[in-house]
């Protein structure tokens, strides 16, 4: 029976078009399929869109240059109710399977995380047998590239973004690297895994070659202190590069379908020095200056990815591709508002980790010249899940969004007594988009801990960063507060898969990760009369039935999750990808899937085998577990030391 699995099935993957295309369709472009590019961006805060801070003051407004997204967006149509998941990967997996998280993946799983009892859904991220977007888009006829950021699964060939469909991809697997040096470490991931993050998180896979990025320039870190005004080794470089060189090369006579995923505006904040210069010179000239260190890097990156996104439109334009583009802009959750981590969701309440709207509701919009003419400039109030693109795309490109793949595993699956794949539940939101309508008037299962069924929000437990930032936001008061040992700091540190705490007493841990307590009870919300979240109505006697059904529907939303043992650290991931480069990639079921590279010189398999050394001798459950328990003890005496090296107050902008 695991053998079905070692490939995935491929019936049934898709109707005939002239079956499944929806009306719809042919009334918005005839028979004609849009290119469709797809911008995800990666933490990116509420208050850090130009659109949001436009009657801001002066100052405020300077340290947010987002002049492109802000012109796709009065071109376009604004999307106020954009939900997704509190974290990354979870928002990612559904963003690929059209599942909401609580269907397909609720954790941030290490990428060597394995259990073989399980060859289906037994790893990290999105389980083997669904049918990614990719594979959909390509069904419809689109050509499919991706490139950026992936962290919807990694441990065999299948949850590649090969596997999911997409023809090239360029990028890395985990949850963040470094910008230069393409690994891995805590100030990337907060976390340390099997391989003690030796290795480097970095490839590019085609029908020829996937291993290691083979341009030693775009792998390397000497330009880290370049004074170029945008480096060559700089990551964000090396993706913006490659989807202009994917745009230039397309046959514009076949859809393309380019999924172009920023690590910006993730940790750890990295961007090249010209771009400090930029803001710090907006910032001067409306007379102000940045008080925080991480709050000026943050904006530098932002201006960054604007350009970033500007360069893509005079890219498709360039080609004569812009008319027939829509352009999909969204984020994968709302800013992290920690240190370093260093966002703002201002005037929403919380971020990153919680299901407040600054967590959950993210900045996103459609553009391009798809976007029918009286509709350009409008916002659709609407809910919108980050899990519906995938039906929205599938009806674009003319397939039907039903997994069969999925539903063919699952009699396998019930038989061995493996959770069985979940069906697509994504809603097709372009008639909404057109209409104006909401095409989620139900409920909508944000976590195990939150349900929204329009306008009001019932959120339940312990909730970190639960709190409301002001317009400027980290700044000195921050940083004063973190050295002080008050917090904002990281929730979800992990060795070896293990959570580790900033405090072993319960009550520091809390006031560390500033958790606000919705506990029981739960906390409820308007959240169209009140989008600020400012008024808890949970506990007022008019809203007792509201709360109560909410509860009941979140309980029993709750009872259909998915929750498959996703397994530890995996050694093998770790040797696999000393084999292959010292890069992170698949590690199961990889017979014949690398392809491509130079053999590793003298020096480089004398490197290999000492860290394969190092590997064994950590690899056993006792020293791992003896590791984590050291770690746990040391954590809460260094943290105050560590704490000083997150940010920074700036007094002047000299400093």
């Amino acid at each position: 029976r695991i053998e079905q699995f070692r490939a995935p099935v491929q019936r049934g993957i898709a109707m005939r078009a002239s079956i499944v295309r929806p009306f719809w369709l042919f009334i918005w472009c005839g028979f004609c399929k849009p290119h469709v590019v797809f911008i995800l961006a990666d933490d990116y805060g509420w208050s850090w869109l130009g659109h949001h801070v436009r009657h801001e003051t002066a100052e405020r407004a300077a340290e947010v240059h987002t002049p492109n997204l802000d012109s796709l967006i009065d071109s376009g149509i604004l999307l106020d109710r954009h939900y997704a998941y509190k974290i990354c990967s979870p928002s990612r997996s559904a963003l690929q399977s059209g599942r909401l998280p609580t269907h397909v993946n609720t954790v941030n799983t290490g990428v060597t995380a394995l259990n073989a009892s399980d060859p289906v859904s037994g790893f990290a991220g999105i389980p083997r047998n669904m049918t990614g977007l990719g594979e959909k888009m390509k069904a419809g006829g689109y050509r499919t590239h991706m490139v950026g950021k992936w962290d919807a699964g990694m441990a065999t060939p299948q949850h590649t973004p090969l596997g999911r469909g997409y023809e090239t991809w360029l990028g890395y697997f985990q949850h963040a690297n470094d910008y230069y040096r393409k690994n891995t470490g805590l100030q990337a991931t907060g976390e340390v895994d099997s391989c003690l993050n030796a290795h480097t998180d970095f490839s590019f896979y085609n029908s020829t070659y996937r291993g290691p990025v083979p341009d030693e320039v775009s792998r390397s870190s000497k330009c880290r202190r370049s004074a170029a005004a945008d480096p060559s080794c700089y990551e964000e470089h090396v993706f913006k590069t490659r989807v202009l060189q994917i745009i230039d090369n397309h046959d514009v006579t076949e859809p393309l379908f380019l999924m172009y995923a920023f690590h910006l505006l993730h940790t750890p904040l990295e961007v090249p020095q010209s771009y400090l210069k930029l803001v710090d010179s907006l910032v001067s000239a409306a007379g102000g200056h940045f008080d925080s260190s991480n709050r000026r890097l943050y904006a530098a990156m932002t201006y960054y990815m604007d350009e970033a996104v500007g360069a893509v439109v005079s890219g498709l334009k360039a080609r004569g591709m812009w008319d027939d583009t829509l352009l999909v802009f969204a984020s994968d959750n709302g800013g992290p508002i920690y240190e370093p981590g260093a966002s703002n969701n201002y005037p929403l309440k919380g971020g990153k980790f919680n299901d407040f709207e600054g967590g959950v509701r993210t900045n996103a919009f459609i553009s391009g010249g798809q976007i029918p003419v009286e509709k350009r400039g409008t916002v659709h109030t609407g809910v919108v899940s980050i899990a519906d693109w995938y039906g929205t795309l599938c009806g674009i490109a003319g397939v039907e969004q039903e997994d069969r793949k999925a539903e063919a595993a699952n009699p396998v699956l019930r038989a061995m007594g493996l959770p069985e794949l979940m069906p697509v539940d994504s809603v097709q939101q372009w008639p909404h988009f057109i209409a104006g309508t909401n095409g989620r008037g139900g409920s909508l299962h944000l976590s195990e801990q939150a349900v929204l069924l329009w306008p009001y929000k019932l959120v339940f437990g312990e909730q970190p960063y639960g709190r409301h930032t002001g317009p400027q936001f980290p700044n000195c008061t921050t940083v004063h507060s973190l050295q002080s040992d008050h917090g904002p700091g990281f929730v979800d540190v992990k060795v070896f898969g293990s959570a580790v705490n900033l405090s072993a007493a319960r009550s520091k841990q809390d006031e560390l990760v500033w958790m606000e307590s919705c506990g029981d009870v739960g906390c409820l919300f308007n959240v169209d009369a009140d989008p600020h979240e400012m008024e808890d109505l949970a506990r007022i006697p008019q809203y007792s039935e509201i709360r109560s059904n909410l509860a009941s529907e979140l309980h029993k939303l709750n009872s259909a999750v998915f929750r498959p043992h996703r397994g530890t650290d995996s050694e093998a991931a770790c040797l696999v990808g000393l084999r292959n480069g010292g890069v992170y990639g698949p590690f199961v079921d990889v017979d014949g899937f690398y392809r491509g590279q130079e053999p590793p010189s003298i020096v480089e398999r004398l490197e290999h085998e000492i860290e394969h050394r190092v590997f064994d001798q950590i690899a056993p459950e006792s020293v791992q577990q003896s590791v984590v328990a050291q770690v746990r003890t040391a954590l809460p005496q260094v943290r105050e030391v560590l704490a000083v090296n997150f940010d920074s107050c700036r007094h002047s902008v000299l400093v």
